[in-house]
């Protein structure tokens, strides 16, 4: 349980967006929250505002929480984590007054026409907003169908993305702007438990509409339903298990055994010192709000605490330990960073949105000689002669993780092997989409981009590289220890 102190006032008026101009049906049933990217019953901005209006509006609060087959890069492995996330809400729900409809769609096309016919009886709607995957334009094809009035909720950060006013175009600005408002988002934290002060009863489906939609039955394993769905079925489930419980276990440990090492050895992979907090962020299982709480009293932290901030500059501002500190800068500073991209900039995922400085110098090297030239198919494999390389993919591949400096490096290689560094954001994208539990986000789309020079800076004229900064496998050897993380992830075949 948290001990800091952070004040629970009105939701920030920068977090909740009208997605229609259609009325509130005064008449309606229920208020209705179609829960989409912050999948969790705590510390959800999204939760909270529904629950406010059915105690306004006196009503029963009904969830929506669904899963198609038909989205991107639909497998077991991306499923089974929902549908992970799906029981734990299920068990979390039926503690509360609220009606919880878990459903997963059995065949493509089976859940068209759930959300239009819910909307129907519904007083208001609230969902999720996130500016990343397919999850914009999903929201605009339902704001135009939905017949009452619908906001979406942004719980993504510690600062409402719509607060930030443009794109930054550097990390420092960021962290400048960062340094400026925080202390204000702050003062309007997300409640931990937003069902607490529901007061109606809950409110009972007519058996028509679960005849038509039938709702998961989370008593039953993953394995069993995944078999029969149409999704990839050659990217299994992996051993990381989703949901909140696993998240704020997770959350826990790191605290416990991690954080304090985080700063000096965060960047070796045989230290296993990175949260790994990424899947549950990104499947919306845990919240900013409570990492940064639980990080920061174990810190013995207050806002009191925090600098004045010097343009930016990061030393010295959150005043807590050296791994909080390095650790704050990810969750707080590049995550956020990341989240700014996706919303104020024009077509983020594309080569053209790159700095101008970083095309200029990756085109004006095309003619270079690449040490190799792989395929995609070869690449997905790891069938490289590069062992460092491999270990990162298949770590990927066999993990659904891939550790965050091994990262980089992994994307730099990749620069490398491709005839253009379209390709090589594109594969880069693709891969990670496919088999990581924290693919389709703004921070992995950031990821991709940093490697060829967004929110960098010119560095030293380099083969390839030109003056972007360039990472070697043969440089990762020598600075890290990763012994253990070859023996366990490189490919033999490749040697």
């Amino acid at each position: 349980m948290s001990t800091l102190e952070f004040s629970t006032t009105d939701l920030s008026r920068h977090r909740i967006r009208a997605e229609n101009d259609a009325p509130w049906n005064a008449s309606g049933a229920y208020v209705l929250y179609w829960m989409t990217a912050a999948r969790r019953t705590r510390f959800n901005f999204g939760l909270q505002r529904a629950v406010e209006h059915a105690l306004r509006l006196r009503k029963p609060l009904l969830v929506l929480e669904a899963l198609r087959v038909d989205y991107p890069y639909a497998s077991e492995r991306l499923h089974a984590f929902v549908m992970d996330g799906m029981r734990d809400n299920a068990r979390a729900f039926s503690a509360s007054r609220a009606t919880y409809f878990p459903y997963v769609e059995p065949l493509r096309g089976a859940a068209r026409g759930l959300l239009t016919r819910l909307c129907a009886d519904a007083a208001t709607v609230v969902t999720d907003w996130f500016p990343g995957f397919f999850l914009p334009r999903m929201l605009r094809a339902a704001a135009a169908k939905c017949g009452v009035r619908l906001e979406s909720v942004d719980s993504n950060g510690l600062i409402p993305v719509a607060a930030h006013g443009r794109a930054f175009p550097t990390a420092r600005g960021y962290r400048a702007f960062v340094q400026q408002n925080l202390r204000e988002f702050l003062a309007s934290f997300p409640l931990e438990d937003p069902l607490r002060s529901l007061a109606s009863g809950r409110f009972d489906l007519p058996s028509a509409l679960l005849d038509a939609w039938p709702p998961l039955d989370v008593s039953r394993s993953p394995s069993e339903i995944l078999t029969s769905l149409p999704i990839d079925h050659t990217v299994g489930p992996v051993p990381i298990q989703g949901g909140s419980a696993a998240a704020r276990t997770q959350l826990t440990a790191f605290i416990r055994s991690k954080l304090a090492r985080y700063e000096s050895e965060g960047n070796d992979p045989d230290a296993d010192c990175t949260s790994r907090l990424s899947p549950y962020l990104h499947f919306g299982h845990i919240s900013a709000h409570e990492i940064f709480s639980e990080v920061m009293t174990h810190e013995g932290w207050t806002t009191r605490k925090l600098g004045n901030g010097r343009a930016g500059v990061r030393e010295g501002w959150w005043n807590a330990g050296a791994g909080a500190d390095h650790f704050l800068e990810q969750l707080v500073v590049w995550r956020e960073l990341a989240f700014n991209a996706a919303a104020w900039s024009r077509d983020v995922r594309s080569y053209e949105s790159l700095p101008a400085w970083a095309r200029t110098t990756l085109e004006n090297h095309l003619d270079d000689p690449r040490p190799a030239l792989y395929s995609f198919e070869q690449l997905d494999a790891a069938e490289t002669e590069d062992e460092v390389w491999n270990a990162a993919q298949n770590e990927l591949r066999e993990t659904g993780w891939c550790h965050g400096y091994m990262r980089m490096v992994w994307g730099k290689k990749m620069l490398e092997w491709c005839e253009h560094p379209r390709e090589a954001l594109g594969w880069m994208e693709a891969l990670m989409n496919r088999y990581s539990l924290d693919g389709r986000d703004p921070v992995s789309l950031m990821n991709y981009a940093w490697v060829l020079g967004r929110y960098d800076r010119p560095w030293f004229e380099r083969p390839i590289f030109g003056t972007v900064r360039c990472m070697t496998t043969a440089s990762a050897r020598r600075k890290l220890k990763m012994k253990n993380y070859l023996a366990r992830f490189a490919n033999r075949t490749g040697q």
